[in-house]
């Protein structure tokens, strides 16, 4: 297959997931979001969708990069990427469409977990690909920390 349309299907696998988490979220935003208390170091809401629109076109390029060296011999690689991207999306599914910090909060950490796992098993194969997914840890770091926050303070 060509490069650049494994690098473009790669990028909108991962946007794609960004676009079934943004389905629960906008309506929430202003309908539910928008009244809870927040900690101050909550980001202003114009800063997420660029953020994730950034963060989503990363993991696409570490995922191409591991494309790159085999779907079939990076399995474990490959399979930990895909959870972590399920685990994404639905996390935007119980934070805002269920509205459910709690549970929100639980799987964000095991998201979490498998994003670690993640850059683990690419930095393996390929390091620019492990490298590519911290700043998207970091994120959502960041995310654990605001819906620890707002579990707490709401």
């Amino acid at each position: 297959m060509n490069k650049l349309i494994k690098l473009i299907s790669s990028i909108l696998l991962c946007q794609f997931a960004g676009i079934i988490g943004s389905v629960f979220t906008f309506s929430a935003i202003s309908e539910w979001y928008a009244f809870l208390e927040k900690p101050f170091f909550s980001p202003p809401n114009w800063v997420f969708a660029p953020v994730w629109i950034s963060l989503y076109t990363l993991m696409g390029i570490a995922f191409f990069l591991v494309w790159e060296k085999g779907l079939k011999e990076n399995n474990k690689a490959v399979n930990f990427f895909y959870i972590q991207l399920a685990l994404n999306a639905l996390w935007s599914v119980l934070f805002f469409g269920l509205k459910n910090p709690l549970i929100a909060l639980i799987e964000i950490l095991v998201l979490w977990l498998f994003i670690v796992l993640t850059i683990k098993e690419f930095y393996s194969i390929e390091k620019k690909a492990g490298y590519l997914l911290i700043p998207y840890l970091l994120w959502v770091s960041l995310a654990t920390a605001l819906n620890f926050a707002v579990w707490i303070l709401n």
